[in-house]
């Protein structure tokens, strides 16, 4: 009887088998669990509050103005959390909005790197190897499913490349796209990351002999109109809500956080893991097309890199989730090395992905029986230590969801001819196998560590329905948001120079060490914790009356 024959995997892929890749990586992860600290925590308690008070121009976690990201994000979070209500919890619906965006940001990648190739023989493997690296950042597995607003702000930087192919024929509608970008990335986050492209593009118009035309003025000039307008939509809707408030987020976002060498020294570190592998790659893309630094599909995202890296080392401060929009031009340029990468080199990356990845899988597979079945009992064991209290239920669909994302890795490997862009796709493939089979099997695991669910209706059973305020001490405002998002409880910072204004005081703490317990006159009635977490209590205390 003869053999199976299954078709080989087509190299480059065609823009479905992208889609499918994208759609395998994105959709995992963003409903079935709480919000998680602290950036996820942070992006739904701004959004349930905007839900709650129908007030699109103040962001707030709970009664605090949260002015470090601007709204857009929330926008889109908001209206997607109050319209899937009928079907899905609050926070899985708003947080969609990242899948949204990060799909968005992958197909306008995809646009850029095909219309904006160096050559048109280049052009197939470019277009899908720029989404596959951005894909298949490290960074970007549990970032890409958080409630981030530097997911729109990548998209916007996406989009910004994706229109600059047609700067030079069609400049007034190419210049009110790319403005749309920026002022769209301008309202979604840090504003380096539109300004440094916005800078790239401007110094390309002098340096690059392609773009010093007739046509540069009316790019530029319409493109700048277009961003100032959208950009400046939200800080004077502020400002006309608040002056004070107003100030506040201008103060927010011009001050430098953090010495200058010490954030370099952060971001360049962060940045060797977190924009792997597609900085490696970036690098022989620049020494490969040395020749044609003036181009400006090479000259534009680099000087973006490099504006944004020397904007972050100077205003910081020092996040790794700042680093997002970076990963939009990274992965367009190092697209541009992948059809000259040498075969030594393809081999490497291309064998280290397969055997990391298969070996991640087969301990997260381990790790999933351990918890079914307390077997190997060392592992069972740990499991158990690190969240006590879980109790592992078998759930066949997500069980054959892992299994299909398996067998779709294996024909990847196995079914692929050898090509310089198969490295890339095949670690792609490993980041949706990791990522996909870590969510579908150990979610509720991870989410019984992380989500403050539990803390936050602990706090609310000992907590009088007619109590009057409750203030909170040391309690970090992802804390907060969880508390505010899952029972309610609103708290107002602690006053040491008014000690008892409110009846109710939550401190946060160390778990070996009550410390900084608020003294006398006050009675401790509840002192819980995540499950595992050996870093931070949450210690409810009232007023003797």
């Amino acid at each position: 009887m003869p053999l199976l024959k299954f078709p080989r995997f087509q190299l480059p892929p065609s823009p479905a088998a992208l889609a499918c890749i994208a759609l395998a990586f994105v959709l995992p992860g963003l409903a079935g669990h709480d919000p998680w600290k602290s950036h996820d925590a942070l992006g739904i308690g701004v959004v349930w509050q905007m839900a709650l008070s129908g007030d699109p121009i103040v962001p707030r976690i709970a009664d605090l103005a949260w002015l470090g990201d601007p709204p857009f994000y929330h926008w889109i979070a908001t209206a997607l959390g109050w319209l899937l209500q009928p079907v899905l919890e609050f926070h899985a619906g708003a947080r969609l909005a990242s899948g949204v965006f990060m799909l968005t940001a992958l197909w306008l990648l995809h646009v850029a790197a095909r219309d904006w190739s160096l050559g048109e023989e280049r052009s197939a493997t470019t277009s899908a190897g720029a989404p596959l690296l951005l894909l298949g950042s490290v960074g970007l597995i549990v970032h890409a499913h958080e409630a981030l607003p530097e997911l729109p702000s990548l998209a916007a930087l996406c989009g910004g490349l994706a229109v600059l192919p047609h700067a030079a024929r069609r400049p007034v509608a190419a210049g009110i796209l790319f403005g749309a970008s920026l002022g769209f990335g301008f309202l979604s986050s840090l504003w380096l990351a539109p300004a440094a492209l916005g800078i790239a593009v401007i110094a390309a118009h002098f340096v690059c002999d392609e773009w010093r035309t007739r046509k540069a003025l009316p790019f530029l000039l319409s493109a700048f109109i277009v961003a100032a307008a959208i950009s400046a939509t939200w800080p004077i809707a502020l400002a006309l809500r608040s002056g004070d408030l107003f100030n506040a987020w201008w103060k927010i976002s011009v001050q430098p956080h953090g010495a200058p060498l010490v954030n370099l020294k952060y971001f360049f570190s962060t940045l060797s893991w977190f924009a792997w592998p597609a900085w490696p790659l970036a690098l022989w893309a620049g020494w490969a097309l040395r020749g044609r630094v003036r181009d400006p599909r090479i000259f534009v995202p680099a000087v973006a890199i490099l504006v944004m890296l020397a904007g972050l080392a100077f205003w910081g401060p020092p996040v790794d989730v700042n680093m997002i929009p970076l990963l939009g031009p990274l992965a367009f340029i190092a697209s541009q090395g992948i059809p000259t990468l040498r075969r030594g080199a393809a081999a490497a990356l291309d064998w280290f992905a397969v055997v990391t990845f298969a070996c991640c899988a087969v301990l997260v597979w381990l790790g999933y029986f351990a918890m079914l079945s307390g077997m190997p009992a060392r592992i069972a064991a740990n499991l158990a230590r690190a969240a006590p209290g879980f109790a592992a239920q078998f759930q066949l669909l997500p069980m054959l969801a892992a299994l299909l994302l398996a067998l779709g890795w294996a024909y990847v490997v196995f079914f692929t001819a050898p090509a310089p862009i198969r490295s890339v796709l095949r670690w792609a493939a490993g980041i949706v196998l990791l990522w996909g089979t870590v969510a579908m099997l150990w979610m509720p695991w991870v989410d019984h560590q992380k989500s403050y669910r539990s803390v936050a209706l602990a706090l609310r059973a000992s907590i009088p329905p007619s109590s009057g305020c409750v203030a909170a001490r040391s309690l970090g405002v992802p804390q907060a948001a969880a508390l505010h998002y899952h029972a309610g409880i609103r708290t107002r910072a602690y006053d040491p120079l008014k000690p008892r204004a409110c009846p109710f005081l939550i401190v946060q703490g160390s778990p070996q060490f009550e410390t900084d317990a608020p003294g006398e006159g006050w009675v401790k009635l509840a002192d819980v914790g995540r499950p595992g977490d050996r870093a931070e209590t949450q210690r409810l205390y009232r007023l003797k009356k």
